[in-house]
């Protein structure tokens, strides 16, 4: 059994020239650099217009997590992927923002939060 998979799982769906990575779990040092080879290898052999991070199903996330987010915005603007996240919380959406990174992102969706 894979530990790191039990941490975080993913869900691929592509449509078109998009592709939608939907993520489960927590995105953290354990759990970061399987979902880093995963969308290292999709970005390596697909051509795409997008690709979309869902995190609606990601309560919680670290430095690692925003280091492995990074690195992919990185890598898909070299590409020529735009990538965009959808679906932040409350905290893992804090912590991009106190790291001031968010705004490096785009957002394809009004992220979740439990305050106005």
């Amino acid at each position: 059994m894979n530990l790191n998979r039990d941490l975080l799982r993913t869900n691929v769906a592509r449509d078109q020239a998009s592709m939608r990575i939907s993520l489960d779990g927590r995105l953290t040092i354990d759990s970061a650099p399987a979902l880093r080879i995963q969308i290292l290898s999709i970005l390596r052999q697909e051509q795409l217009a997008n690709l979309i991070i869902d995190l609606t199903d990601v309560p919680h996330m670290d430095c690692a997590g925003i280091a492995t987010l990074l690195e992919m915005l990185k890598i898909s603007r070299s590409c020529q992927t735009r990538l965009q996240l959808t679906g932040l919380h409350d905290r893992p959406r804090y912590l991009l923002e106190v790291t001031g990174l968010l705004s490096l992102f785009e957002s394809c969706a009004p992220a979740t939060s439990g305050s106005a």
